[in-house]
């Protein structure tokens, strides 16, 4: 199975896995850098993407549900309309991700960046409310 760039269709990791979240896995278990992956509606459920260099990915319509991405790099992705409930971002990049439409009920996070991130003023006023804390958004 190969990943590929999501403009370039350069291929950014190959495997012999037989499915796309294996392969997944297996390359951010291995430190590929996966910036600019086309992961649209991908099943990722349940993933251990923890630390993974997902930077510009297209992962809309993805579910990344109940997803480990602790610490990983999402800046400037696309994740509208993605499902990340129960995701565990703790730490992760979303700087100027695009999260319109984004399910984040019950995620965790705890430290993410959420800079300039890119929602309605609703979901954001949702995501402010769902922390309990002040947020810089």
């Amino acid at each position: 199975m190969k990943i590929k760039h999501r403009i370039t269709r350069k291929v950014l990791y190959e495997s012999k896995k037989e499915t796309l979240k294996e392969t997944v896995i297996e390359a951010v278990s291995k430190g590929a850098n996966l910036e600019g992956v086309n992961l649209v509606e991908a099943n990722l459920r349940g993933a251990n993407l923890g630390g993974a260099n997902l930077e510009g990915a297209y992962l809309r319509g993805a579910n990344l549900e109940v997803a480990y991405l602790r610490g990983a790099n999402l800046g400037g992705a696309d994740l509208i309309g993605a499902n990340l409930e129960g995701a565990y971002l703790r730490g992760a990049n979303l700087e100027v991700a695009y999260l319109r439409g984004a399910n984040l009920g019950g995620a965790d996070l705890i430290g993410a960046d959420l800079f300039g991130i890119k929602v309605t003023e609703k979901e954001k006023e949702q995501i402010i409310k769902e922390l309990k804390w002040e947020v810089k958004v």
